[in-house]
């Protein structure tokens, strides 16, 4: 299938409303599947479609769902099991020929994946072209496999595939200089300038004895911040030792990362649960492709199903150089499920095996952060910044989340300096312009340059509803409320159910003198709260006194200067 034709396809989604023949004894199961599938619960679905085979072995729907249940559950030999028993049936199916033509590759069973594709049974034009060229290269039959990949770079958008694929190809058969001749052309495309193609790269420029050209495009590609497998290889070259060709070295491994370079392509044209199939297959292919796991794993928790993503994660074994990014995300799939404690103690644990990293204690800061222990998120920044050897303009995050901790303990002195100091590092950074600006305003100091910096903060990302409120209420702080009613409004059509910013909207009507309208967005506001999140600005008590007696009152109330008396107007 032409990769322009799957945008926004959600095949197991279209597959789930399939309908099937009214069989009384597999309906209860095959309902049960199909509603599983649709959530993205693969295990759920994979079993229940199971139990509807028995009953029912040979409906081509439930034969189609199961295999796709199957295959994005990462299970691909039941899933070629099924998808072979469909086309048997004389059915045609583009995911039961994918899981087929994995388990063949799997098996490096070249000649029969050669084989399938020559008889259009394979996934689709680029795919085939690719795996075509791959399986020759594994029957020997490397010059023609050369030539093929060059005839997938005759198609239109398809240059770049080609031309890393053969580049990888040449490279696996020992033709260091052939592959950097392509890595070198400005045509390879984007591609080549991912992170598996600039280590490709590197590798290849190392074992041509060019071990200058490699520091300097490791350098360039990767700034002075490396992962554990960066450092070692950079460690290696600034040795003068030559750094093995190791992205593949056998066909199947490049049959691997056709589907993970394909995958990775999909990913912004496709629906997740359709892509997985691709990253799947990869993790299949060449189970030490970790950032093919990486993948999976990422789109499993984009499709909210954080248990698989992070049994995904916990695929990556403790060897792996990317272990670390693997428990990062398993640290963050677990917190979002409502399990914040386990991430923790996941961060905690890689703090003390990957101590080295700045990024392991800034997530362990940022988790400590979201759960309010602010002492601890402070002694967690501290050692990520502890980490640098120099400054750098990334660290700007660390100020700026450790800035936001002491704001919190009402540390405004070290708030104030972090704050500056993540500008300095990174100076129109609208986050940390937008925070500094709307703390200033909250304290009553500076507001002038409160104004200016969130002006800037606007005007880099106009489209904040929590940037645009910030504008709309330095401005009524100023008393400058007329000025304020456009902003605010725009704050609340980006944000309309925010109960901050109705509240925010309700005092600037009033300061207007338009309290009904103030009277309607406080009492939304008060529906909008969440009174179990005891860390919200807006106070459910204070509106209601608002609605009782009016914003005037309330502040004289506070101690504050009233905005007009309640007769005037």
């Amino acid at each position: 299938m032409p990769i322009r034709v799957l945008r926004q396809i959600s095949f197991a989604a279209v597959l789930a409303v399939t309908g099937i023949p009214l069989v009384a004894e597999p309906a209860g199961p095959y309902l049960a599947a199909r509603s599983a599938a649709v959530t993205g619960d693969y295990d759920a679905a994979a079993r229940y479609y199971t139990q509807a085979l028995a009953r029912d072995p040979s409906n081509p729907e439930i034969l189609e769902n199961a295999s796709f249940a199957l295959l994005a559950l990462g299970d691909i030999e039941r899933a070629a099991i099924v998808g072979g028993t469909l086309l048997a049936n004389g059915q045609s199916s583009q995911v039961a020929q994918m899981a087929l033509l994995a388990q063949r590759a799997k098996e490096e069973n070249y000649a029969d994946v050669l084989g399938r594709i020559l008889d259009n049974q394979g996934v689709g034009p680029l795919v085939d072209g690719l795996l075509r060229a791959w399986a020759q290269v594994g029957i020997g039959e490397v010059t023609t496999a050369l030539e093929n990949f060059e005839k997938i770079g005759e198609e239109r958008g398809l240059q770049g595939f080609a031309l890393y694929h053969k580049a990888l190809a040449l490279a696996m058969v020992g033709d260091f200089e052939g592959a950097d001749e392509i890595f070198s052309k400005p045509e390879s495309g984007a591609l080549r300038q991912t992170r598996r193609g600039a280590i490709a790269h590197i590798e290849v420029l190392s074992q041509l004895g060019r071990t200058e050209d490699a520091l300097k495009l490791l350098d360039d590609s990767f700034g002075p911040d490396l992962d554990p497998l960066l450092k070692s290889i950079r460690a290696s070259l600034s040795d003068g030792k030559t750094v093995e060709f190791s992205q593949i070295k056998t066909a199947r491994d490049g049959m691997a990362e056709v589907f993970f370079t394909v995958g990775s392509a999909l990913r912004n044209e496709a629906s997740e649960d359709y892509t997985l199939l691709y990253t799947r297959v990869a993790e299949y292919l060449n189970p030490m492709h970790s950032d093919a796991t990486l993948l999976s794993a990422g789109l499993l928790e984009q499709m909210e199903r954080f248990e698989l993503a992070t049994e995904t994660y916990k695929k990556v074994g403790r060897d792996d150089p990317a272990f670390h990014a693997a428990e990062l995300g398993r640290a963050e799939a677990l917190r979002r499920s409502g399990k914040p404690d386990a991430a923790i103690e996941v961060l905690e644990s890689l703090a003390q095996t990957h101590g080295e990293l700045a990024l392991v204690h800034s997530s362990l800061g940022d988790a400590l952060r979201q759960m309010e222990r602010f002492e601890d998120a402070i002694k967690a920044y501290d050692t990520a910044l502890e980490q640098y050897d120099e400054e750098s303009r990334g660290q700007w995050f660390i100020y700026y989340a450790r800035g936001i901790s002491y704001e919190r303990l009402d540390n405004w002195e070290n708030s104030e300096a972090d704050f500056r100091k993540a500008l300095e590092l990174n100076p129109e950074q609208p986050q940390v312009l937008n925070y500094l600006g709307y703390s200033l305003v909250e304290k009553q100091v500076k507001l002038d340059e409160a104004l200016n910096m969130i002006e800037r903060a606007v005007a880099a990302r106009p489209d904040s509803g929590y940037i645009v409120d910030s504008l709309g209420w330095v401005l009524f702080r100023l008393g400058r409320y007329e000025e304020a009613v456009a902003p605010m409004e725009r704050a609340t059509e980006l944000m309309p159910i925010d109960p901050i910013v109705n509240d925010h909207l309700g005092d600037v009507y009033w300061s207007v003198g338009r309290f009904l309208e103030a009277e309607f967005q406080w009492k939304r506001a008060l529906s909008f709260v969440d009174y179990g999140d005891a860390s919200q600005e807006a106070d459910p008590d204070r509106i209601r006194r608002k609605l009782e007696v009016g914003l005037d009152q309330v502040l004289e109330e506070e101690g504050a200067k009233p905005l007009r008396l309640a007769d005037d107007g």
